[in-house]
């Protein structure tokens, strides 16, 4: 969860290691640090909170030199704090590490360690890293880190540089995301690909368990027996510009309005204007075998994942579970060769459901992954791969990436289906051109937006707020509460609309605030239903209702009416008001939208 960067060259390490950093403050913001080489001395700077109190302490007293690592923390061991920020060295001052990721038995090497005369300051996991590698030093400084990595349990990605060893940064990850940069006379490391955009196009994806030591003029690649890896080397495609914030207030905003075009370019290549769908990437023959389908994820990628589930059921009549990925693998899942797995994660390093990926293959399962970062681990451990072109997604609270899934989901749904010949082509098509004109039905939806500010400055003094949905709006309602949430803090649920009766409409009293989400005409009357039990106990309600259904709720507080779509196609441009209403909600009580707190944008440990 926490951010990497590195740098080995001739140019200032710190102004390229703060600038790496900014762009990587998504990952984690309660402290940061960078460790450089300042002449023959190792020179560690770090401070807690925001990466701008570490900017004026380096104010105050700059760092020079041309090699050194940095960090920015999303706290797993240990409270915030200028000691338990990153880097964290060894006792003697010699090794200097930077970690993401959770060391599982760093107890057991804490207490070896102690036993062997070394001492600790931190309350952190990654602490005991540069002591065990000083412990195996002895002259050789990769045979030293290979020797301290086979100690470790859990997940990693680790640079590390050392007092003897100047020229040289070395990197190595396991389970966690890692990056290698290459540059003219320079090299770099990092946990995600915008830390680098400025200086480089050109990268290497580090596999688990392979070591790479970095100089400015070479990158050497090996893995535990000192074999070399040729790697090959990808160019980026998306631009330093597309990773910022383009004029817009905060990086959610802009995201949320980059979705026309986020979801035109999962379509493109995959559904022509002739309505053919091309989706060469999967073997049809293995589909004709599949009796079984689980969709694992986290967080709003599960969201996408209920709707899915919905949609493939409907179109392709085979049973579909959507499970979280958390739990997944502790549930004994049914799976055998006849299972398609769809893993679903924006960042692809999502660690709850890589380990469930893994549990999968081991029962025989086919892998049919949805992310949008190209070369991430879920897509290279995955049979299948569905890449999303969302385009880097920075705000934590996600978006465009949640749009994109959908967007994919729906059309392996529909390739499913015509591949089972479930459905007549004639359905189908009516599909196809609804999702054709999509990224158009989100621009209309996108005008709403004055009134959506409007409607979050009478409520974002709320301590509580409610959402219902029946069916695929149910799934909507369910993201909706998920980003007020995330980025308001203010206590919300998401209910199905008949269960309200079975105990939650207890919650409900004068001024509550309930949002309805209402887009199935033959649900409608039911939905009516459960809004007249919340607005007779005094409930203040705000309808998301499209054209089919609005006159069936003319009764509530607010009406925002949305274009009218297939109702199986309506979850895509609903979310987009509940997105605007939970930014401005956020915006009106004066909070850090792109990085709320205790949140970090890729869930990289358990």
């Amino acid at each position: 969860m926490c951010g990497i960067i590195g740098y080995t060259g001739s140019r200032n390490a710190a102004e390229i290691l703060i600038n790496g950093l900014e762009k990587l403050e998504y990952r984690g913001y309660d402290s940061a640090g960078i460790a450089v080489f300042d002449g023959d001395k190792l020179n560690v700077c770090k401070e807690k909170g925001r990466l701008e109190n570490l900017k004026i302490l380096l104010k105050k007293h700059p760092v020079n030199g041309n090699s050194g690592i940095g960090h920015t923390r999303w706290a797993t061991h240990g409270a915030p704090s200028k000691i338990n920020s990153h880097p964290h060295t060894s006792m003697n001052g010699k090794i200097s590490v930077v970690h993401n990721g959770i060391i599982e038995n760093y107890r057991e090497i804490k207490v070896f360690l102690e036993e062997n005369g070394y001492k600790f300051i931190s309350d952190t996991d990654t602490e005991v890293v540069p002591n065990l590698i000083d412990f195996y030093y002895e002259g050789d400084f990769l045979c030293a880190v290979k020797k301290a990595v086979k100690q470790l349990n859990g997940s990693y990605a680790l640079g590390i540089i050392c007092s003897e060893n100047k020229d040289e940064l070395i990197a190595v990850r396991k389970d966690s995301p890692l990056i290698i940069g290459i540059g003219e006379n320079e090299n770099f490391i990092a946990s995600d690909i915008p830390a680098i955009l400025s200086e480089t196009k050109k990268v290497y994806f580090l596999n688990d368990n392979e070591f790479a030591v970095l100089t400015s003029s070479k990158i050497t690649v090996t893995d535990f027996d000192n074999n070399i890896i040729e790697k090959e080397i990808h160019e980026v495609s998306f631009s330093e510009t597309d990773a910022q914030k383009g004029g817009y207030e905060h990086f959610m905003l802009k995201e949320i309005h980059e979705q026309p075009k986020a979801v035109n370019d999962t379509l493109r290549g995959r559904l022509n204007s002739d309505l053919n769908l091309l989706l060469d990437f999967i073997n049809k023959e293995f589909l004709t075998t599949v009796n079984k389908i689980y969709i694992i994820a986290c967080g709003t990628a599960y969201h996408a994942g209920l709707v899915g589930k919905t949609v493939i059921e409907k179109l392709a009549k085979i049973p579909v579970f959507a499970e979280l990925a958390s739990e997944f693998r502790y549930n004994n899942p049914l799976v055998d060769k006849n299972t398609l797995v769809i893993a679903v994660s924006q960042s692809g390093e999502t660690a709850d459901t890589l380990a469930g990926v893994r549990l999968a293959k081991t029962m025989g399962a086919k892998i049919l992954s949805i992310s949008n970062v190209v070369g991430s681990t879920l897509t290279r451990e995955s049979d299948y791969v569905f890449y999303t072109y969302a385009g880097p997604e920075i705000s934590v609270a996600s978006t465009k990436a949640y749009t994109t899934q959908l967007t994919a989901l729906y059309l392996f749904a529909v390739y499913l289906a015509e591949t089972k010949n479930t459905v007549l082509s004639s359905e189908l098509d009516i599909v196809k051109k609804d999702l054709l004109s999509m990224p158009k039905t989100i621009e209309n939806v996108l005008k709403l937006e004055e009134k959506i500010k409007l409607i979050s400055n009478k409520i974002f003094n709320e301590k509580d707020m409610y959402y219902l949905g029946r069916g695929l709006d149910y799934a909507v309602a369910m993201e909706g509460s998920l980003k007020l949430k995330e980025i308001s803090y203010i206590h919300s649920e998401a209910y199905a609309g008949g269960e309200l009766k079975h105990g939650p409409i207890a919650l409900i009293e004068d001024n509550t605030v309930v949002i309805a989400i209402s887009t199935n005409k033959n649900l409608s009357s039911k939905m009516e239903s459960n809004i007249k039990e919340v607005a007779t106990r005094g409930a203040y309600t705000i309808a998301f209702v499209n054209e089919d259904t609005n006159c069936i709720h003319s009764l509530c507080d607010e009406i925002v009416v949305l274009p009218a779509k297939c109702t199986l196609l309506t979850p895509i441009s609903t979310v987009v008001p509940l997105q605007l209403l939970a930014y401005y909600v956020a915006k009106n009580k004066g909070y850090d939208i792109d990085k709320p707190r205790n949140l970090a944008k890729s869930v990289t440990v358990e």
